[in-house]
């Protein structure tokens, strides 16, 4: 069995407070996008785990994949399996790739071995892997809060656009990316967006980390301005970075014209 695993990005972030537990509380919308991995399980005699493409850092028994498949593995009597990933969602790029892959192996595995899991079930379990591991199981618009934890699904479709997302060959981590956040309070409530007619969304709608991460790495703030200049209604930095997305009315044409080299370029 096969299954692709596509990434997200972050409509907006807000970093709303500093938690007693030393975590924040944040404010998001989740939007899935087309890129995607892809991720192959089959029976085996032993349960092993590989990958292709874009190279892990991290080895297999620690990939979130793996992970996914012992969680369910201590609570039912599952075969093993050989389980393939091939990489393309880039990591260290604000995309949810890794979560992505660990919530499309819980739904595949459950489907693979008849489990027929609830998904409320299949969220208690991706809750166990990582925070915004729950969104990929419903895998729809969803507007986050808590440590990104507590959804809401919201009425938001941007299927008449094209998103670009271009990342620099470097990532951002997340202690770089919360040096110098101070959290405030939005004064913009993401869940208008339904309302808000997305020319109005490069005024209003904003991420945070932004404000940490562009000084920090001017390159990602130049490649903002890029997709601005390519003529993308609106553009962020999705997540906590590297990797910045645009939104047009049309395919942009010669898009190569407007970054610099050595950028990648998802569309």
């Amino acid at each position: 069995m096969i299954t692709f695993p596509n990434a997200k990005i972050n409509i907006g972030l807000n970093v709303v407070e500093k938690r007693p537990d030393g975590y924040h509380n944040l404010e998001t919308i989740f939007y899935p996008v087309k890129l995607s991995d892809a991720l192959e399980v089959i029976e085996a005699e032993e349960t092993t785990f590989s990958s292709s493409g874009i190279e892990l850092d991290a080895t297999a028994k620690n990939n979130l994949v793996y992970k996914a498949y012992t969680l369910l593995a201590r609570d039912f009597d599952l075969p093993p399996v050989k389980m393939h990933l091939h990489k393309v969602i880039p990591f260290g790029a604000g995309l949810g790739g890794g979560s992505a892959d660990a919530a499309f192996a819980l739904k595949m595995l459950s489907d693979y071995f008849n489990l027929d899991l609830a998904t409320t079930i299949l969220e208690d379990y991706a809750a166990g892997i990582g925070a915004d591991c729950p969104f990929f199981i419903q895998n729809r618009p969803t507007f986050a809060h808590g440590i990104g934890d507590q959804f809401k699904p919201v009425n938001l479709d941007l299927s008449a656009y094209e998103i670009v997302i271009v990342k620099p060959p470097f990532s951002v981590s997340t202690p770089q990316a919360y040096q110098n956040i101070t959290p405030a309070k939005p004064d913009f409530n993401l869940l208008e967006i339904e309302k808000l007619p997305i020319e109005d969304w490069k005024a209003l709608v904003k991420n945070d980390f932004e404000k940490s991460v562009f000084p920090q790495f001017p390159e990602i703030e130049n490649l903002k301005n890029n997709l601005y200049e390519a003529g993308a209604v609106y553009a962020s930095m999705s997540g906590s970075g590297s990797a910045v997305f645009g939104i047009f009315r049309h395919s942009p044409m010669n898009l190569d014209r407007f970054l610099p080299e050595g950028i990648f370029i998802y569309r």
